[in-house]
């Protein structure tokens, strides 16, 4: 029978591993049990003849309500008076889908406005075109 790597899986600076492993694994990690903001995934694997070798895999965990923010971007700069819509939404539980209050309302973009008046522009265009022909 061969030997098989250690694998050591840390969060953040812990000193107690969240978990010890015998490689190949498939584990779960639950994020709820993890504060809201930036972690380090740290996964430490030690061979058979001891050597090791240490991944940090960064991520973000948001378990708690979303916010969503319109009217003002992150390092923005104002003046005057600012209309902010804001939002917040849990997603209930992973057995049931909230659909109220789920998604925020968002303004029309610029890009579509431009796009109706041009359409508009060209069917007044192609409306007078049609009927000056006209005998």
């Amino acid at each position: 029978m061969e030997d098989k790597s250690q694998i050591i899986v840390f969060i953040d600076e812990d000193k107690q591993p969240l978990s010890t492993f015998t490689s190949p694994v498939n584990f779960e990690l639950d994020t709820r049990k993890l504060v809201d903001g930036k972690h380090v995934l740290r996964i430490v694997s030690k061979d058979p003849s001891g050597k090791e070798g240490i991944r940090l895999i960064p991520f973000e965990v948001r378990n708690g309500p979303a916010i969503d923010v319109e009217g003002i971007r992150e390092h923005a700069l104002v003046d005057g008076v600012i209309p902010i819509m804001i939002n917040a939404y849990g997603k209930g539980d992973q057995k049931r889908f909230l659909i109220e209050g789920s998604e925020t309302p968002k303004s029309i973009p610029s890009w579509v406005w431009i796009l109706i008046i041009g359409f508009a522009g060209w069917a007044l265009f192609y409306l007078f075109t049609y009927f000056s022909l006209k005998p």
